[in-house]
């Protein structure tokens, strides 16, 4: 791979502003104020610049937004303070309602009647799928007796 030196100059120039421009994104999503100072060397070991804890940093303002919204959300469970709504019934997920239920009636009827009138439906054979029919399994019953009469033959020789 042959790369000119215009090439490394050019990929160095780039670097340093991805290097700008994460700074100042890290320390626009921390609220700290942003600092302009010289632009490392891409070579440098780079220095984390967030907490190192493993929870997430939230400014206090942040804080103070999550804590408000908490305090809402509890009392409307209790459904004290200005912040709790009227309450309307609860909406069940999931279940049929009355009128779906009567609709769900009147076509299973008329599907019931349509068979009923058409002489309902043929009676399947008593047998399970891949089962021996009695003629099947005689049949079974006599080679493997004349396989082991041959075999008793051959093994008395």
């Amino acid at each position: 791979m042959d790369i000119s030196v215009k090439d490394l100059q050019e990929a160095i120039s780039i670097r340093q502003q991805i290097d700008n421009l994460q700074r100042r994104l890290s320390s626009l999503l921390r609220g700290a104020p942003q600092r302009t100072s010289a632009p490392q060397r891409p070579s440098a070991p780079q220095t984390p610049t967030a907490p190192t804890a493993s929870r997430r940093y939230f400014s206090p303002a942040t804080r103070a937004k999550l804590a408000a919204a908490a305090r809402a959300r509890w009392a409307r469970r209790r459904g004290i303070g200005a912040a709790a709504p009227a309450k309307s019934p609860a909406k069940r997920k999931g279940q049929l309602t009355p009128a779906g239920r009567r609709k769900l009636s009147q076509l299973m009827k008329a599907r019931w009647a349509a068979r009923r009138k058409a002489g309902g439906k043929q009676k399947a054979s008593g047998r399970k799928k891949g089962a021996l029919t009695p003629a099947g399994r005689k049949r079974l019953s006599e080679l493997m007796k004349a396989r082991w009469a041959a075999r008793r033959k051959a093994g008395s020789k």
